[in-house]
């Protein structure tokens, strides 16, 4: 690529945007690097299967912050999903997120021939929209992102599950319902406050108080704590599975006993969760259905299906296990 540049005159990037027909590379420039191409014999693997069949079979993910257990898990099912279809996965992790990191992921991607894209865009952002407009022409599914959203994409339903977790605290008799959230920036961390929040309001409950996690066990540690210092309460609605395992450590720290004097509840039933002390009801995600949605919709889009708009959405289900019981 480095001979073709230099003999056309141009940088690797514009020849490697004219390998995978990217729009923005002038016509006279994009016939001169052709040419050069064809004098030099240049095919590497990739795009000649590309020029010759119009599909690469190769399809890039996107996503923000592997660090997490929801995003690893969506990458780790769509991958699945992806080979199980015939596709090769390329994957491009923004972290932080900056401007930086989007330029980086965009630029990445004209160095290969894709067919397609799925942008795992959790948290609240405009860079997202730089990142949607500047592959416009890249067929392209968003996965968790905001609930509503006009654009072609997939998400769990987030609110549904934790109003849905909410509801099991109150039939059992709970009232006064505190509540550790994760970062509201998330969209997934608003929608499940909002669930939370409307399952008190539909009961005719008062929320108690809420503290803002980080998704990490210390910070439900931490969370937990706070709260035991300045309110009363008799059950906890956590944002992850992790800060309630954090929770959990600081409540046995305090000498309570869950779920006799509280009850706690977590979210997406992480492999772990059945194993806490005790064991946790939580809200199991389908990150396998989410996976095989996302790809399917994204196959569709490749192969030409009718253009679509709209936002599938999965239920999450609820999972009882011996963290929750009728306060004492």
């Amino acid at each position: 690529m480095l001979d073709v540049a230099e003999q056309a005159g141009v940088s690797y990037q514009t020849v490697s945007r004219v390998i995978n027909n990217h729009p923005s590379v002038a016509p006279d420039t994009r016939q001169r690097i052709l040419q050069v191409i064809e004098a030099l014999n240049y095919r590497p693997n990739k795009a000649a299967r590309s020029l010759a069949a119009r599909q690469s079979r190769t399809i890039a993910v996107i996503t923000y912050t592997m660090v997490y257990y929801g995003p690893t898990q969506m990458v780790v099912n769509i991958e699945r999903s992806a080979r199980e279809a015939g596709y090769d996965v390329i994957f491009t992790n923004i972290e932080p997120m900056g401007d930086d990191g989007i330029d980086a992921a965009i630029e990445r991607l004209t160095q290969w021939t894709v067919d397609g894209i799925l942008l795992i865009a959790p948290v609240a952002s405009n860079r997202y929209a730089h990142l949607v407009q500047e592959v416009r022409d890249i067929p392209l599914i968003q996965i968790d992102i905001a609930p509503g959203a006009p654009a072609p994409s997939v998400i769990v339903d987030q609110y549904y599950g934790s109003r849905t977790i909410t509801e099991h605290l109150i039939a059992l008799g709970h009232r006064r319902i505190c509540e550790i959230s994760g970062p509201h920036h998330w969209f997934g961390a608003l929608a499940r406050h909002e669930g939370w929040q409307a399952a008190l309001k539909s009961a005719g409950l008062e929320p108690v108080a809420s503290v803002e996690g980080d998704w990490t066990s210390a910070s439900g540690y931490a969370a937990a704590l706070a709260l035991l210092d300045n309110q009363q309460f008799t059950a906890l609605v956590v944002g992850n599975d992790q800060m309630a395992l954090g929770a959990i450590s600081a409540l046995h720290n305090r000498g309570v006993h869950i779920p006799e004097d509280i009850s706690v509840v977590g979210f997406d039933d992480i492999a772990e969760s059945a194993y806490f002390l005790p064991p946790l009801t939580t809200i199991r995600q389908d990150f396998s259905e989410l996976g095989r949605q996302g790809l399917a919709y994204l196959v569709d889009l490749i192969q030409g299906q009718p253009n679509r708009t709209d936002q599938l959405v999965i239920k999450p289900e609820l999972i009882i296990r011996r963290s929750t019981a009728s306060p004492a």
